[in-house]
C-alpha cells in the first residue's frame, strides 16, 4: 500500500497487519500464566510489526506475514522474558503436579484423572482445577524454544523441536524425541487431545477451542495446563 507520493503507507499496513498481532498474542496465552495481560502482550507485539515494516525488504525472499510473525513473535518474548514471565511459586507448582504425575502412573500404570491427581496432592478438585489455571505456563518446551517456530505447513513437533541437521547425533535425538512424543501423545485423554491437536496442530486459540468443546476458556486452559504436565512427566527421561 502507497500514498499518493508514492511512499509506503505505514498506517494502512499497520491496520491490515493488526488481526495478526491480535492473533499471535491470543495464541501465546495459553502458554503463559493469567498475571500476563494479552493487551500487553499486543501493545509489544504492535511495535514488533512497526519494526518488521522499517527493516523489511522485498529482496529477502520471505513474505511480509512471516517476516512480521518473526519480528512479532520476537518482540513478544523479549518482554517476557525482561519480566520474569513465570514466578519461583509457578515453577514448584508446576513440578509438584509433574512428580504427582509420575507417581501416580506409576502405581497406577495407566493415566491418572484429575480428582486421582488432585487426591494425590492432597487438593480437592476445585482447587487442583484452579491451581492449574496458574500454571498454565507450563512449558513442553522452555520459553526460548518458542521463537524456532515456522508458519510453514510443518506440524507441532517440527515447529516445537530444535533443529540439529548439522550434528548427525543431534539429528538421531530429535527424532527419537518426536517418536516418544507422538507416542506420548496418543496416550493423553481424549479430550486433552483434542486441545492439543487444535492448539498446536490447526493454530487455534482458546476462545475458538471453547466454543469447539463446548466449554469455558478457563477450562481449555486447565486441560492444556494439564497435558503438558503429563507430556513433561512422560518425556522426563528424554
Amino acid at each position: 500500500m502507497y500514498t499518493a507520493k508514492g511512499q509506503l503507507d505505514r498506517n494502512a499496513l499497520i491496520r491490515q497487519y493488526q488481526p495478526l498481532v491480535h492473533r499471535l498474542a491470543h495464541h501465546m496465552m495459553a502458554k503463559l500464566p493469567a498475571s500476563v495481560e494479552v493487551d500487553d502482550l499486543i501493545q509489544v507485539g504492535l511495535i514488533g510489526l512497526s519494526e518488521a515494516l522499517s527493516r523489511y525488504e522485498t529482496g529477502q525472499g520471505a513474505q511480509f506475514e512471516t517476516f512480521a510473525t518473526q519480528r512479532i513473535r520476537g518482540a513478544m518474548l523479549d518482554e517476557l522474558r525482561e519480566n520474569d514471565w513465570m514466578s519461583r511459586g509457578s515453577r514448584k507448582n508446576q513440578k509438584d503436579i509433574e512428580q504427582a504425575l509420575r507417581r501416580l502412573e506409576h502405581r497406577l500404570g495407566r493415566s491418572p484423572i484429575e480428582s486421582e491427581i488432585a487426591a494425590e496432592l492432597g487438593l480437592s478438585l476445585s482447587d487442583y482445577q484452579s491451581l492449574l489455571g496458574k500454571v498454565r505456563g507450563t512449558q513442553l518446551i522452555y520459553l526460548e524454544d518458542m521463537g524456532r517456530s515456522s508458519e510453514g505447513d510443518d506440524g507441532f513437533l517440527d515447529r516445537h523441536v530444535a533443529d540439529h541437521d548439522a550434528d548427525p547425533l543431534n539429528l538421531l535425538g530429535d527424532q527419537r524425541l518426536r517418536q516418544a512424543l507422538v507416542t506420548a501423545i496418543k496416550t493423553l485423554p481424549e479430550r486433552e487431545q483434542f486441545v492439543m491437536s487444535m492448539y498446536y496442530e490447526q493454530d487455534m486459540n482458546l476462545k475458538e477451542i471453547a466454543a469447539v468443546l463446548n466449554i469455558t476458556e478457563s477450562r481449555v486452559c486447565q486441560l492444556h495446563s494439564q497435558s503438558v504436565a503429563r507430556l513433561r512427566a512422560k518425556m522426563r527421561a528424554h
